[in-house]
């Protein structure tokens, strides 16, 4: 961790200037950026471990702990907050649809971290080229936006029928606001709308009594109300989170449980973390001038590291947050002291089992509306990719594998091997895509390969085009754009 120096008096950061990530503004303002910090990544760091069933109160104190680890990996250099990660949550609900347990998804998770780790480890020794060339930009968009419209069902099935109603006022909220709210408030739309939607229900409550509704905790159709503070009252102000018991609905600290066929279930979700953690990467390095391709390696190996650390306990998995990118470009303080200083708030917060209580009690209701919007939004950063990286789905190579692992994952379409082992769904989505791309790839003709084009890989991991125009992560088969 770097000994931050002061930028000019710690207190003014003069027009066209930066505070650099090894710098910083006074005590007191830095505090003050690494709350806005923690607000910002708030609302889909608890959102995303109520939805896998895991402890939100954890999720956000090992938040804290994973962000410093992060930090001392990567050796300062790269602002970050380590946030629950959604890349998980396709495989952590057909988990759950098994009848997995929460020790199954942490293990799960647990593995999928190290494997993490070790191609951070790659990238760092070997550089960006190995990835690039195993999976181009259509292979990691697929996997993407198979993940998130994999999710689908959950929405439709879990969620929406608990309450429809304040389902869809949630879900209008929410698009409003990330559309209408300007800066930090339209960063922070999701957690706006979670505190929308449960002052909604509460007030139903109070002016239309009990709904008849689907019931996720009992499995049924039950007469309710919306909100129930029960836990929220008896829980204390401060304290660990609990630990898990599983008989009596309670999720907490756990130590993990290691099952094949459940571990393949969130791999495919390595894919997503690793395309995430890269653009994070060059995001970060494009804002501040910095050349931070060398780090990339460390970055992956840093989120893998902590993913593995926090499941290790019954936590969640996490990444690299977009959220606090928006911060940092609004504020010009890259500063890593800022992200240190949201850490240890985080971890405050998570040392209040009354906090966590409130939120665990959100009303399944708003988490329908949130989900069907946060669901799509991670299929469609799938596109994203394809559009930055200018992928010609008029080439067949790109078009026809990913058709078929589409559907298949979309569809949630199984293969079944044994009783006790199958793929399917994302899983078994992921591995249509990589396998038949690359075999594919070995059988297509001259006219569809990337020497067609004029599209070499140097040993630097660029790719050059023939018009002269050399690139970093230029994908070789349509000389597209990497994260």
């Amino acid at each position: 961790m770097p000994i931050w120096k002061l930028h000019g008096d710690g207190k003014t950061i003069r027009p066209g200037d930066v505070v650099a990530p090894n710098e910083r503004l006074s005590w007191g303002r830095t505090v003050g950026l690494g709350a806005q910090h923690v607000v910002s990544m708030f609302g889909a760091t608890f959102v995303f471990p109520i939805i896998m069933g895991l402890n939100p109160q954890l999720a956000v104190m090992l938040s804290g702990f994973c962000t410093i680890i992060f930090l001392l990996i990567v050796k300062g250099r790269v602002p970050s907050y380590l946030g629950t990660s959604a890349a998980f949550v396709g495989g952590v609900a057909a988990i759950r649809a098994q009848g997995g347990t929460s020790a199954e998804v942490t293990g799960a998770i647990l593995i999928s971290g190290l494997v993490l780790a070790v191609i951070g480890l790659i990238i760092h020794f070997m550089g960006g080229r190995v990835v690039y060339k195993v999976l181009p930009p259509v292979v990691t968009g697929a996997v993407v936006m198979l993940i998130g419209f994999n999710l689908a069902p959950v929405v439709a099935n879990t969620y929406w029928p608990q309450d429809q109603w304040v389902a869809l006022i949630v879900m209008a909220a929410l698009i409003l606001m990330s559309i209408g709210l300007r800066g930090f408030l339209g960063r922070i739309a999701i957690f706006l709308s979670l505190v929308f939607g449960y002052v909604l229900s509460w007030i139903l409550d109070l002016t239309t009594g009990q709904i008849t509704a689907f019931d996720a905790a009992a499995g049924e159709v039950t007469t309710h109300f919306r909100v129930n503070w029960d836990g929220v009252m008896s829980a204390s102000w401060f304290g660990l989170p609990p630990f898990t018991d599983e008989a009596n609905g309670v999720v907490g600290i756990h130590a993990p449980s290691f099952s094949l066929a459940m571990v393949v279930l969130v791999l495919p979700g390595v894919i997503a973390l690793v395309a995430e953690n890269a653009g994070h990467v060059k995001a970060v390095s494009e804002m501040t001038g910095a050349d931070l391709d060398p780090m990339m390696g460390r970055a992956i190996a840093a989120d893998g590291v902590a993913t593995a650390l926090a499941s290790s306990v019954g936590g969640s998995p996490t990444t690299t947050y977009a959220e606090n990118i928006g911060v940092m470009a609004a504020t010009k303080v890259y500063s890593t002291a800022a992200y240190a200083a949201a850490a240890v708030v985080a971890i405050l917060f998570g040392f209040s089992p009354k906090f966590g209580a409130l939120i665990s009690a959100t009303p399944g209701g708003v988490l329908g509306g949130i989900t069907v919007v946060l669901y799509g939004m991670i299929g469609l950063l799938g596109a994203k990719i394809w559009r930055e990286n200018k992928v010609d789905f008029g080439n067949p190579l790109n078009l026809v594998p990913v058709a078929a692992g589409l559907i298949i994952a979309i569809g949630d379409t199984s293969l079944q091997f044994s009783d006790q082992f199958s793929l399917s769904g994302i899983s078994l989505g992921t591995i249509v895509v990589i396998v038949m791309y690359h075999l594919s790839r070995a059988i297509a003709p001259k006219h569809l390969q990337p020497e067609a084009v004029g599209v070499t890989l140097t040993e630097k991991g660029i790719y050059k085009v023939d018009d002269g125009d050399t690139r970093p992560g230029v994908e070789p088969e349509t000389d597209e754009r990497s994260r």
